[in-house]
């Protein structure tokens, strides 16, 4: 599947990839902002979100759907960064093609296998309650309001909320797509393998399993500390976008000439 996409500027390639409950329209205000700073970004809707609908219920590769779109674009190398779900597809897509990935951030991640912490199962509980009573506005309420901090702004909580309606009304319209085996497996001997430059970011004030999360994957890939993006939560670039470019930047000028 060709994944739609945005991209602006010249230079380095650097592919964002969005939260679950967002969609590619999260990296609006950093397309500009990373053009400015000497690299491409390549901003993708990823299956089963925003203008990527799957209807037929088929079985989805995001992984491969990722790196299909950049191939077709003509880019053989890049820098992949994602939040939260993107994240996980930023892994995934490293570890079925290591020489084409040059540095990976990853914010915001947790295993699907860590236990949610209550504050998490409570979100989950309270967005699936909404939708089992027909409620779309409660639901879109309980995801701004579990994927936001309290220091986000009103255009920020809009802009949320918007994405969130789009995706749960997918949702509800097509189902959830089936996802294939994943290649990260049970375990984390695959991540252990690989050898990319990554960075591991996490939002200030984003919910205890992703600071958990994100402290052992930056284990596994022997990434040091994890960076805390001030003022921020789960969505920590869409409330951040100036703080989290600069982290980016300065990670990909980090990394070796390509």
């Amino acid at each position: 599947m060709l994944l739609p996409s945005d991209a602006a500027g010249r230079g380095r390639s650097v592919v964002l990839l969005h939260a679950r409950p967002t969609d590619r329209s999260m990296w609006a205000a950093h397309l500009p902002l990373l053009a400015d700073g000497g690299v491409r970004p390549i901003a993708l809707d990823l299956p089963g979100h925003g203008e990527a609908l799957v209807t037929d219920g088929r079985e989805v590769t995001p992984w491969t759907d990722v790196l299909d779109t950049l191939t077709h674009l003509g880019i053989d190398r890049f820098v992949l960064a994602g939040n939260s779900l993107g994240a996980l597809v930023a892994l995934q897509a490293a570890v079925t093609a290591p020489e084409r990935v040059e540095g990976l951030l990853l914010v915001g991640y947790r295993p699907h296998e860590q236990p949610a912490s209550p504050r998490l199962q409570a979100a989950w509980e309270a967005e699936r309650a909404a939708l089992d009573a027909d409620d779309l506005d409660a639901a879109v309420a309980v995801g701004v309001e579990a994927w936001t901090s309290a220091d986000a702004t009103d255009e920020v909580r809009a802009h949320a909320a918007r994405m969130l309606r789009g995706q749960l009304t997918g949702q509800l319209a097509h189902g959830e797509p089936s996802l294939a085996e994943d290649p990260l497996g049970r375990e984390t001997a695959a991540l252990r393998t690989l050898r990319t430059p990554a960075l591991v970011a996490v939002g200030e004030h984003d919910m205890p399993d992703f600071f958990d999360g994100g402290r052992g994957l930056a284990r596994d890939l022997d990434a040091g500390e994890p960076v805390v993006i001030p003022a921020a939560g789960h969505l920590a670039p869409l409330e951040q976008p100036a703080a989290f470019c600069e982290v980016l930047l300065d990670f990909v000028r980090r990394l070796p000439e390509a």
